[in-house]
Protein backbone atom coordinates (compact mmCIF):
# COMPACT_ATOMS: atom_id res chain seq x y z
CA UNK A 1 0.00 0.00 0.00
CA UNK A 2 1.24 3.58 -0.63
CA UNK A 3 0.82 6.50 1.80
CA UNK A 4 1.24 10.44 1.17
CA UNK A 5 2.61 12.30 3.53
CA UNK A 6 2.16 15.38 4.15
CA UNK A 7 4.07 17.09 6.77
CA UNK A 8 3.09 20.21 8.51
CA UNK A 9 6.66 21.88 7.86
CA UNK A 10 6.15 22.52 4.63
CA UNK A 11 3.97 21.33 1.52
CA UNK A 12 6.38 19.10 0.25
CA UNK A 13 4.53 15.84 0.10
CA UNK A 14 6.14 12.13 -1.31
CA UNK A 15 4.49 8.78 -1.92
CA UNK A 16 6.29 6.23 0.12
CA UNK A 17 5.77 2.33 1.37
CA UNK A 18 3.51 1.99 3.81
CA UNK A 19 1.76 -1.93 5.35
CA UNK A 20 0.10 -4.23 3.11
CA UNK A 21 -0.34 -6.23 6.07
CA UNK A 22 -3.21 -5.50 8.93
CA UNK A 23 -2.56 -2.23 10.28
CA UNK A 24 -1.55 -4.31 14.26
CA UNK A 25 1.23 -5.35 12.49
CA UNK A 26 2.28 -1.70 12.76
CA UNK A 27 3.94 0.59 9.26
CA UNK A 28 6.84 0.29 8.01
CA UNK A 29 9.44 3.23 9.01
CA UNK A 30 8.33 6.42 6.85
CA UNK A 31 11.44 8.81 6.16
CA UNK A 32 10.43 12.54 6.74
CA UNK A 33 13.30 13.68 5.34
CA UNK A 34 12.11 15.49 2.60
CA UNK A 35 13.69 18.20 0.94
CA UNK A 36 12.11 21.77 1.63
CA UNK A 37 10.48 23.15 -1.82
CA UNK A 38 10.22 27.19 -2.37
CA UNK A 39 6.82 27.20 -2.58
CA UNK A 40 6.68 25.25 0.77
CA UNK A 41 9.12 27.68 2.30
CA UNK A 42 6.81 30.81 1.08
CA UNK A 43 3.26 28.50 2.24
CA UNK A 44 5.41 28.07 5.74
CA UNK A 45 6.16 31.96 6.14
CA UNK A 46 2.67 33.17 5.23
CA UNK A 47 1.65 30.52 7.61
CA UNK A 48 3.80 31.86 9.77
CA UNK A 49 2.79 35.41 9.05
CA UNK A 50 -1.18 34.78 9.73
CA UNK A 51 -0.08 32.81 13.23
CA UNK A 52 1.94 35.77 14.31
CA UNK A 53 -1.25 38.35 13.21
CA UNK A 54 -3.34 36.16 15.56
CA UNK A 55 -1.32 36.02 18.18
CA UNK A 56 -1.06 31.93 18.63
CA UNK A 57 2.65 31.24 17.66
CA UNK A 58 3.94 27.56 18.82
CA UNK A 59 7.11 26.47 18.56
CA UNK A 60 8.05 23.50 16.65
CA UNK A 61 8.66 21.48 19.89
CA UNK A 62 5.58 22.58 21.68
CA UNK A 63 3.49 21.06 19.08
CA UNK A 64 1.40 17.81 19.28
CA UNK A 65 2.26 15.14 16.59
CA UNK A 66 -0.62 13.44 15.32
CA UNK A 67 -1.68 11.71 12.80
CA UNK A 68 -3.98 11.15 10.82
CA UNK A 69 -5.20 8.74 7.99
CA UNK A 70 -8.17 9.13 5.05
CA UNK A 71 -8.50 7.80 1.57
CA UNK A 72 -7.26 9.93 -1.04
CA UNK A 73 -10.17 11.16 -3.27
CA UNK A 74 -10.20 14.30 -4.11
CA UNK A 75 -12.89 16.06 -2.45
CA UNK A 76 -12.88 14.33 0.59
CA UNK A 77 -9.26 15.59 1.66
CA UNK A 78 -10.06 19.13 0.51
CA UNK A 79 -11.33 20.78 4.00
CA UNK A 80 -8.08 18.75 5.98
CA UNK A 81 -5.26 20.31 3.32
CA UNK A 82 -6.62 23.61 3.39
CA UNK A 83 -6.82 23.40 7.15
CA UNK A 84 -3.15 22.25 6.91
CA UNK A 85 -1.91 24.97 4.42
CA UNK A 86 -3.79 27.71 6.64
CA UNK A 87 -1.93 26.89 9.91
CA UNK A 88 -4.91 25.87 12.00
CA UNK A 89 -3.64 22.72 13.31
CA UNK A 90 -0.63 24.64 14.00
CA UNK A 91 -2.71 27.51 15.65
CA UNK A 92 -4.15 25.08 18.32
CA UNK A 93 -0.93 23.60 18.90
CA UNK A 94 -0.59 19.83 16.98
CA UNK A 95 2.11 19.10 14.36
CA UNK A 96 -0.94 16.98 11.69
CA UNK A 97 0.84 14.04 9.76
CA UNK A 98 -2.02 13.95 7.08
CA UNK A 99 -1.53 9.94 5.80
CA UNK A 100 -3.01 8.99 2.10
CA UNK A 101 -4.00 5.27 2.23
CA UNK A 102 -5.90 3.68 -0.62
CA UNK A 103 -10.13 3.92 0.54
CA UNK A 104 -11.66 4.59 3.47
CA UNK A 105 -11.29 0.93 4.61
CA UNK A 106 -8.11 1.08 4.93
CA UNK A 107 -7.93 4.33 7.14
CA UNK A 108 -10.00 2.48 9.42
CA UNK A 109 -8.20 -0.36 9.51
CA UNK A 110 -4.60 1.68 10.08
CA UNK A 111 -6.84 3.82 13.02
CA UNK A 112 -8.32 -0.12 14.50
CA UNK A 113 -4.51 -1.79 14.52
CA UNK A 114 -2.74 1.72 16.00
CA UNK A 115 -1.03 3.03 13.15
CA UNK A 116 -2.24 6.26 13.41
CA UNK A 117 -4.05 8.29 16.19
CA UNK A 118 -7.13 9.13 13.86
CA UNK A 119 -9.13 8.12 10.56
CA UNK A 120 -11.44 10.49 8.28
CA UNK A 121 -13.58 7.91 6.34
CA UNK A 122 -17.15 7.88 5.20
CA UNK A 123 -19.43 7.51 8.11
CA UNK A 124 -20.98 3.96 6.18
CA UNK A 125 -16.58 2.73 6.65
CA UNK A 126 -17.05 3.37 10.50
CA UNK A 127 -20.30 2.48 11.17
CA UNK A 128 -19.76 -0.89 9.29
CA UNK A 129 -16.63 -1.43 11.50
CA UNK A 130 -18.24 -0.69 14.87
CA UNK A 131 -20.58 -3.47 13.51
CA UNK A 132 -17.74 -5.56 13.32
CA UNK A 133 -16.50 -5.07 16.42
CA UNK A 134 -13.99 -2.14 16.24
CA UNK A 135 -14.20 -0.03 19.19
CA UNK A 136 -14.28 3.25 17.62
CA UNK A 137 -15.65 6.72 18.45
CA UNK A 138 -16.92 9.47 15.42
CA UNK A 139 -16.68 12.48 16.77
CA UNK A 140 -16.42 15.36 14.32
CA UNK A 141 -17.59 15.52 10.54
CA UNK A 142 -16.34 17.29 7.85
CA UNK A 143 -18.69 15.74 4.70
CA UNK A 144 -22.33 15.99 4.33
CA UNK A 145 -22.99 14.75 0.62
CA UNK A 146 -21.76 11.43 -0.76
CA UNK A 147 -19.69 11.82 -3.51
CA UNK A 148 -21.03 9.46 -5.78
CA UNK A 149 -23.81 10.52 -9.04
CA UNK A 150 -25.65 7.60 -11.04
CA UNK A 151 -25.00 8.25 -14.54
CA UNK A 152 -25.99 6.19 -17.14
CA UNK A 153 -23.13 4.82 -20.78
CA UNK A 154 -23.97 7.55 -23.15
CA UNK A 155 -25.02 4.83 -25.21
CA UNK A 156 -27.49 3.92 -22.90
CA UNK A 157 -29.24 7.02 -22.20
CA UNK A 158 -32.45 7.21 -24.49
CA UNK A 159 -33.30 3.95 -22.53
CA UNK A 160 -32.46 3.88 -18.91
CA UNK A 161 -34.65 6.52 -18.47
CA UNK A 162 -34.84 5.84 -14.32
CA UNK A 163 -33.81 3.80 -12.13
CA UNK A 164 -36.49 0.95 -12.97
CA UNK A 165 -34.88 0.29 -15.71
CA UNK A 166 -32.03 -0.68 -14.33
CA UNK A 167 -33.60 -4.29 -13.84
CA UNK A 168 -31.46 -6.17 -16.51
CA UNK A 169 -28.43 -4.40 -16.89
CA UNK A 170 -24.93 -3.78 -15.49
CA UNK A 171 -24.01 -1.34 -12.72
CA UNK A 172 -20.75 -0.51 -12.34
CA UNK A 173 -19.78 0.05 -8.40
CA UNK A 174 -16.39 0.83 -6.55
CA UNK A 175 -16.12 -2.46 -4.56
CA UNK A 176 -19.10 -4.61 -3.12
CA UNK A 177 -20.07 -3.27 0.64
CA UNK A 178 -18.56 -0.06 -0.33
CA UNK A 179 -20.42 3.12 -0.27
CA UNK A 180 -21.44 3.62 -4.01
CA UNK A 181 -22.92 -0.13 -3.87
CA UNK A 182 -25.09 0.55 -0.91
CA UNK A 183 -26.38 3.66 -2.14
CA UNK A 184 -27.07 2.18 -5.55
CA UNK A 185 -28.80 -1.05 -3.71
CA UNK A 186 -30.69 1.35 -1.19
CA UNK A 187 -32.20 3.47 -5.02
CA UNK A 188 -32.96 0.45 -6.47
CA UNK A 189 -34.77 -0.67 -3.39
CA UNK A 190 -36.80 2.73 -3.16
CA UNK A 191 -37.56 2.27 -6.63
CA UNK A 192 -39.43 -0.97 -6.66
CA UNK A 193 -36.68 -2.84 -8.49
CA UNK A 194 -35.40 -6.13 -7.22
CA UNK A 195 -31.67 -5.76 -6.87
CA UNK A 196 -31.21 -9.41 -7.81
CA UNK A 197 -32.18 -8.64 -11.14
CA UNK A 198 -29.11 -6.28 -11.40
CA UNK A 199 -25.59 -6.94 -11.95
CA UNK A 200 -22.85 -5.10 -10.24
CA UNK A 201 -19.02 -5.11 -11.92
CA UNK A 202 -16.65 -4.05 -9.65
CA UNK A 203 -13.93 -2.11 -11.36
CA UNK A 204 -12.44 -0.08 -8.69
CA UNK A 205 -11.45 3.47 -10.10
CA UNK A 206 -11.92 2.59 -13.75
CA UNK A 207 -15.55 3.08 -13.45
CA UNK A 208 -15.79 5.98 -16.29
CA UNK A 209 -13.17 4.16 -18.41
CA UNK A 210 -15.79 1.31 -18.46
CA UNK A 211 -18.61 3.87 -19.24
CA UNK A 212 -16.75 5.58 -21.71
CA UNK A 213 -16.79 2.58 -24.02
CA UNK A 214 -19.93 0.98 -22.99
CA UNK A 215 -18.51 -2.08 -20.98
CA UNK A 216 -21.60 -1.73 -18.03
CA UNK A 217 -24.87 0.45 -18.98
CA UNK A 218 -24.98 2.95 -15.46
CA UNK A 219 -22.35 3.31 -13.21
CA UNK A 220 -21.54 5.43 -9.73
CA UNK A 221 -18.98 8.30 -10.97
CA UNK A 222 -17.31 10.85 -9.01
CA UNK A 223 -16.03 14.24 -10.36
CA UNK A 224 -14.31 15.12 -12.47
CA UNK A 225 -15.62 11.67 -14.05
CA UNK A 226 -19.41 13.12 -13.80
CA UNK A 227 -18.91 16.33 -15.81
CA UNK A 228 -16.84 14.41 -18.95
CA UNK A 229 -19.77 11.60 -18.83
CA UNK A 230 -22.72 13.79 -19.29
CA UNK A 231 -20.25 15.98 -22.17
CA UNK A 232 -20.34 12.76 -23.68
CA UNK A 233 -23.72 12.13 -23.30
CA UNK A 234 -24.61 9.87 -20.38
CA UNK A 235 -27.83 10.76 -18.69
CA UNK A 236 -27.52 11.45 -14.87
CA UNK A 237 -29.99 9.42 -12.66
CA UNK A 238 -29.38 10.79 -9.66
CA UNK A 239 -26.44 13.14 -8.15
CA UNK A 240 -25.86 12.78 -4.78
CA UNK A 241 -23.25 15.79 -5.00
CA UNK A 242 -26.09 18.58 -5.29
CA UNK A 243 -28.30 18.83 -2.07
CA UNK A 244 -31.53 18.92 -4.01
CA UNK A 245 -31.21 15.04 -4.97
CA UNK A 246 -29.65 14.05 -1.78
CA UNK A 247 -33.09 15.57 -0.14
CA UNK A 248 -34.97 13.95 -2.61
CA UNK A 249 -34.06 10.58 -2.54
CA UNK A 250 -32.15 10.40 1.03
CA UNK A 251 -34.59 12.77 2.65
CA UNK A 252 -31.61 15.21 3.38
CA UNK A 253 -27.64 15.14 4.63
CA UNK A 254 -26.29 11.97 4.97
CA UNK A 255 -23.30 11.78 6.50
CA UNK A 256 -19.92 11.12 5.00
CA UNK A 257 -16.55 12.36 5.98
CA UNK A 258 -15.22 13.13 9.34
CA UNK A 259 -13.17 12.01 12.19
CA UNK A 260 -12.92 8.67 14.20
CA UNK A 261 -10.63 7.89 16.93
CA UNK A 262 -10.52 4.61 19.13
CA UNK A 263 -12.52 4.75 21.72
CA UNK A 264 -9.93 3.28 24.84
CA UNK A 265 -8.54 6.72 24.07
CA UNK A 266 -10.97 8.87 24.49
CA UNK A 267 -10.58 10.16 28.00
CA UNK A 268 -6.59 10.68 27.17
CA UNK A 269 -7.12 12.54 23.82
CA UNK A 270 -10.51 14.83 24.57
CA UNK A 271 -8.59 17.75 24.69
CA UNK A 272 -6.28 16.62 21.52
CA UNK A 273 -9.89 15.89 19.81
CA UNK A 274 -10.81 19.46 20.92
CA UNK A 275 -7.92 21.27 19.37
CA UNK A 276 -8.18 19.39 15.97
CA UNK A 277 -12.36 19.84 16.09
CA UNK A 278 -11.49 23.31 16.25
CA UNK A 279 -8.88 23.70 13.71
CA UNK A 280 -11.08 21.74 11.26
CA UNK A 281 -13.90 24.65 11.91
CA UNK A 282 -11.65 26.82 10.69
CA UNK A 283 -10.94 24.68 7.71
CA UNK A 284 -14.16 24.57 7.12
CA UNK A 285 -15.23 28.43 6.75
CA UNK A 286 -12.18 28.87 4.63
CA UNK A 287 -13.43 26.25 2.57
CA UNK A 288 -16.71 28.06 1.76
CA UNK A 289 -15.26 31.70 1.52
CA UNK A 290 -12.07 31.18 0.06
CA UNK A 291 -11.77 31.67 -3.61
CA UNK A 292 -11.64 27.63 -5.19
CA UNK A 293 -8.33 28.01 -6.79
CA UNK A 294 -6.84 28.82 -3.45
CA UNK A 295 -8.52 25.80 -2.36
CA UNK A 296 -7.45 23.30 -5.16
CA UNK A 297 -3.67 25.24 -4.50
CA UNK A 298 -3.54 23.36 -1.08
CA UNK A 299 -3.97 20.20 -2.78
CA UNK A 300 -0.29 17.98 -2.59
CA UNK A 301 1.19 18.28 -6.35
CA UNK A 302 1.25 14.18 -6.03
CA UNK A 303 -2.92 14.43 -6.16
CA UNK A 304 -3.26 16.63 -8.77
CA UNK A 305 -0.41 15.73 -11.11
CA UNK A 306 -1.40 15.27 -14.45
CA UNK A 307 -5.02 16.70 -14.01
CA UNK A 308 -6.70 19.75 -15.40
CA UNK A 309 -6.30 22.64 -12.74
CA UNK A 310 -9.03 24.27 -14.11
CA UNK A 311 -11.15 21.68 -14.38
CA UNK A 312 -10.69 21.06 -10.66
CA UNK A 313 -11.36 24.56 -9.57
CA UNK A 314 -14.63 24.77 -11.60
CA UNK A 315 -15.73 21.17 -9.97
CA UNK A 316 -14.73 22.40 -6.25
CA UNK A 317 -16.55 25.54 -6.77
CA UNK A 318 -19.73 24.20 -8.11
CA UNK A 319 -19.84 21.77 -5.19
CA UNK A 320 -18.23 22.74 -1.62
CA UNK A 321 -21.07 24.60 -0.84
CA UNK A 322 -23.38 21.30 -0.49
CA UNK A 323 -20.49 19.00 0.11
CA UNK A 324 -19.14 20.58 2.96
CA UNK A 325 -20.85 21.46 6.48
CA UNK A 326 -20.21 25.17 7.81
CA UNK A 327 -19.70 23.00 11.50
CA UNK A 328 -18.06 20.32 12.56
CA UNK A 329 -21.05 19.31 14.97
CA UNK A 330 -22.29 15.99 13.66
CA UNK A 331 -25.99 15.72 12.44
CA UNK A 332 -27.16 13.08 14.06
CA UNK A 333 -30.19 12.67 11.62
CA UNK A 334 -27.68 12.61 8.89
CA UNK A 335 -26.16 9.25 10.55
CA UNK A 336 -29.25 7.62 11.03
CA UNK A 337 -30.26 7.88 6.97
CA UNK A 338 -26.73 6.03 6.53
CA UNK A 339 -27.62 3.37 8.87
CA UNK A 340 -30.98 2.75 7.29
CA UNK A 341 -29.58 2.88 3.80
CA UNK A 342 -26.92 0.04 4.54
CA UNK A 343 -30.01 -1.57 6.05
CA UNK A 344 -32.46 -1.70 3.57
CA UNK A 345 -29.35 -2.24 1.36
CA UNK A 346 -28.60 -5.82 3.51
CA UNK A 347 -25.02 -4.44 4.72
CA UNK A 348 -25.81 -3.69 8.01
CA UNK A 349 -27.57 -5.65 10.59
CA UNK A 350 -31.11 -4.07 11.58
CA UNK A 351 -30.10 -3.87 15.54
CA UNK A 352 -26.93 -1.09 14.95
CA UNK A 353 -27.77 1.77 15.81
CA UNK A 354 -25.74 5.22 14.11
CA UNK A 355 -25.71 7.10 17.49
CA UNK A 356 -23.65 4.26 19.56
CA UNK A 357 -20.61 5.09 17.04
CA UNK A 358 -20.81 8.71 18.04
CA UNK A 359 -19.24 10.96 20.80
CA UNK A 360 -20.89 14.23 20.34
CA UNK A 361 -19.20 15.40 23.66
CA UNK A 362 -16.53 17.33 21.21
CA UNK A 363 -18.50 18.48 19.21
CA UNK A 364 -22.07 18.68 19.26
CA UNK A 365 -24.80 17.95 17.05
Amino acid sequence: MLFLNANMGCCETKWVEGPDTPPSVGPKKIDLNTEVSRRGVLKGMAALVASLATGRVHAAAELKQIKLAFCSQLLCVIPYEVTRSAGFFRDEGLEVELVYSRGGNAAMQALVGGAVDYAATAFDVALQAYANGANIRRFASTGRLPLFALVTAPNRAAELVDLKKLEGHTVGISGLGNADHALVLYLLAKAGADPAKVQFATLGPNISEALRLGQIDAGMVQEPALGRAVKAGSRVLVNFMVLADSEKYLGGPYEFMGVAVRASELDARRKEMAALSRALQHGLTRVQSAPASELVAALPRELTAGADMNELVTVVDRYRHSLYPTRVAIDVAACDRVAQSLKIGGLLKSNVNAESVLDLSISGS
